[in-house]
C-alpha cells in the first residue's frame, strides 16, 4: 500500500470517522537519494579511486604492412604479431598496483635486420603510494560505506511501508467496524419504529389512539429507514474499500459481492489505566522513529562525504617504485647482409660473431635474470596554486552537512509534536467515550421511563419516539467516539514508532512473505458469534418483541 491508497487517507473516503496518516511515497528514502545540496549533491565526491576488484586488460593484433621504400635500409614489408597484458588493483589504504606483460613478433625481409621473425618482450611491476591526497581508510571506502548505509536506509524504509500500511488498514479496520456497528444500531431503531407503527395501528382500529399518531409513525418509520439505508451503502462502501486494500483486483464478481464481517470489536480497557509520562512516549519515538533512523544514516553518509572532500583539498603526492625487465629472441635472418658482406658491418679482421637461435622461453627468462634490467623509485606531485573548485565543493559540502544536521532536529521537533498530539487526542477521544456512554445511560433510562408512563397512559407514542430516536443517536454517538479512541491509539503507536511491536507484526515475516503468527492488536475484543453475521441482511424483530 502506498499514499493515496482508497480510504486510508486523511479524512477517508465515504466515512464518517475519518482515518488514518496516510502510506508511504513510493520509493520511500530509496538508496542514493542523495542530501539536496545547494546546486547538486557533493555526496560521494572525494579523491579518485582505482578499483579494488582486479582488473585484466589484453591486446591481440595481427599485422602486415606493405612498405614503399625510401632507403635502401628498409624492407618492403613488414609482418607484426602482438599480445599484451595488464593487471591494475587498487587498496583500501591507498596503494594502487599495475603489472603489464608486451610481447610482439616482427618478421620482415629487410635484409638490415639480424632476426626474422625478432621476439620482443617487456614487463613491468610498479607500486604508486599516495602520501597526502588518497591517503587512508576514509576516502578509499567512502563509496562502499555509503552503499552499506543505503542498504539499511533500504531496510529502513521498507520498515517505514509496513508501518504505514499497518496503520492505514487498522484505521479502516476501525472504519468498517463503525460502519458495521452503526448499521446494527439503525436497525434496531428501524424495528422499534415499527414496531410502534404496528401497536398504534391496532389502537386506532379499536378506537383508543387519534389516527394522527399512525402518520406520524409513519413518518419516523420513513425516516429511520433512510437513514437506515444511508448506513448500509456507507457500510458497503467501506467492505469495498477494504477488499481494494486487500487484493490485487476487484474483477471476480464473487469477491465484489462477497461480505466483509469484522471478527473483532472495539475493547476500550479500564478509564483509570496508567497514564505513560509524555517524555517516555518522546523518548520511544525519538528511538523508534523510522523517518529519525534514515536520517541519522544520511548524515554519516554526508559526514563520509565530507571528510573525503577535505581530502581531496590536499596536494597530490604520489611515491611509487617499479621493477621491469627486457628481452630480446627470434631465429637468426640468413639474408642479413653482415653476413654476407662483413666488412660493411665489422672492421677488417674481427672476428664475426654467430648469431644464436633465441627461442621464447629464453627471451622470456632475459625478464627475470638481470640481463636487461629496468628498475627505479620517483615521486609525483601535483600542487594546485588556488584549488577554487575543490574549496567550493567542500563549502558545499559543510552545507549539506549542517542542512541534514537542521533537518534531524526539525523531525525530532515535529516528532515531539505529533507524540504530544497523538496523546492529547487519547485522552480527548477517551474522555468522549465516557460522555457517550454517560449519554446512552441517560437515554436508555429516560426511554424506559417514558415506556412506562406510555403503559400507563401519562404520554404518547411520539414521545417514545423521541426518546427511542434520541437513544439511537446517543449509541451512534458512542459507537463513532470509541472507533475515533481506537484510531487515536493506532496514531500514539504510530507516533512513538511503536506501533508493528505492539501488533507483534515482525519486519522478517514481511521480508520473506510468510506470516509465521497472527498479530496481536491491542484494545480489541472478539465480537459475539451471534453478531458476525452479514450485517447487510434483513434483521427483523417479532411483532411481539418488546422495545429497546
Amino acid at each position: 500500500m502506498v499514499q493515496n491508497t482508497p480510504g486510508a487517507g486523511v479524512g477517508g473516503l465515504g466515512t464518517q470517522v475519518g482515518s488514518g496518516q496516510g502510506g508511504t511515497s513510493v520509493g520511500a528514502g530509496g538508496a542514493g537519494t542523495g542530501s539536496g545540496g545547494l546546486v547538486v549533491s557533493t555526496l560521494g565526491d572525494g579523491p579518485p579511486i582505482t578499483s579494488f576488484d582486479p582488473i585484466l586488460t589484453g591486446t591481440m593484433q595481427f599485422d602486415r604492412q606493405e612498405i614503399n621504400c625510401t632507403s635502401p635500409f628498409c624492407g618492403s614489408s613488414q609482418n607484426t604479431t602482438t599480445a599484451n597484458f595488464a593487471y591494475t588493483q587498487g587498496f583500501q589504504w591507498g596503494t594502487n598496483l599495475s603489472v603489464g606483460f608486451q610481447n610482439n613478433r616482427i618478421s620482415s625481409n629487410n635484409e638490415f635486420n639480424a632476426y626474422t621473425p625478432v621476439l620482443n618482450s617487456n614487463f613491468r611491476l610498479q607500486l604508486t603510494q599516495h602520501v597526502l591526497q588518497g591517503l587512508g581508510f576514509t576516502p578509499n571506502n567512502r563509496y562502499i560505506q555509503i552503499a552499506k548505509n543505503n542498504r539499511e536506509i533500504s531496510d529502513v524504509a521498507f520498515r517505514l511501508q509496513i508501518t504505514s500500511t499497518v496503520d492505514q488498514i487498522e484505521n479502516m479496520y476501525w472504519d468498517l467496524v463503525y460502519a458495521y456497528e452503526n448499521v446494527r444500531v439503525q436497525k434496531e431503531q428501524l424495528a422499534f419504529a415499527q414496531r410502534t407503527l404496528s401497536d398504534n395501528q391496532k389502537q386506532v382500529q379499536i378506537g383508543t389512539l387519534a389516527p394522527i399518531e399512525v402518520v406520524r409513525a409513519q413518518s419516523t418509520v420513513a425516516s429511520d429507514q433512510q437513514t437506515l439505508t444511508l448506513a448500509l451503502t456507507n457500510l458497503q462502501l467501506e467492505q469495498l474499500l477494504m477488499k481494494n486494500a486487500l487484493s490485487r483486483t476487484l474483477l471476480d464478481p464473487g469477491l465484489a459481492d462477497a461480505e466483509v464481517i469484522p471478527t473483532s470489536t472495539m475493547d476500550l480497557g479500564p478509564a483509570e489505566a496508567e497514564v505513560v509520562p509524555t517524555q517516555d512516549l518522546v523518548n520511544d519515538a525519538l528511538s523508534h522513529r523510522p523517518e529519525l533512523a534514515e536520517q541519522r544514516i544520511n548524515l554519516t553518509n554526508v559526514d563520509i562525504s565530507n571528510k573525503a572532500i577535505r581530502n581531496a583539498l590536499l596536494p597530490t603526492v604520489d611515491l611509487f617504485a617499479y621493477y621491469g625487465g627486457y628481452g630480446v629472441g627470434g631465429t637468426p635472418n640468413p639474408n642479413y647482409v653482415c653476413n654476407s658482406e662483413p666488412t660493411f658491418c665489422y672492421p677488417p679482421g674481427s672476428i664475426i660473431p654467430t648469431l644464436p637461435a633465441i627461442s621464447y622461453s629464453s627471451t622470456l627468462n632475459q625478464l627475470v635474470n638481470s640481463s636487461a634490467p629496468d628498475k627505479g623509485l620517483g615521486v609525483n606531485l601535483n600542487i594546485p596554486i588556488r584549488n577554487r573548485a575543490a574549496q567550493a565543493t567542500q563549502v558545499r559540502s559543510e552545507f549539506e552537512y549542517r542542512q541534514a544536521q537542521l533537518r534531524i532536529q526539525q523531525l525530532e521537533n515535529q516528532v515531539r509534536i505529533e507524540v504530544r498530539n497523538a496523546q492529547f487526542g487519547v485522552q480527548q477521544n477517551r474522555a468522549s467515550v465516557d460522555s457517550a456512554q454517560a449519554a446512552v445511560d441517560l437515554a436508555r433510562q429516560s426511554l424506559d421511563a417514558e415506556q412506562k408512563k406510555y403503559a400507563l397512559g401519562a404520554s404518547t407514542s411520539t414521545l417514545v419516539l423521541q426518546n427511542q430516536a434520541a437513544m439511537t443517536q446517543a449509541e451512534v454517538t458512542l459507537v463513532s467516539a470509541k472507533a475515533l479512541y481506537e484510531k487515536a491509539e493506532v496514531e500514539l503507536d504510530r507516533a512513538t514508532g511503536l506501533l508493528l511491536d505492539h501488533a507483534g507484526i515482525l519486519v522478517a515475516d514481511a521480508e520473506k512473505g510468510e506470516v509465521t503468527h497472527a498479530p496481536h492488536i491491542p484494545h480489541v475484543a472478539p465480537r459475539p458469534v451471534e453478531q458476525q453475521v452479514p450485517a447487510t441482511a434483513p434483521a427483523q424483530r417479532p411483532q411481539g418483541a418488546p422495545p429497546q
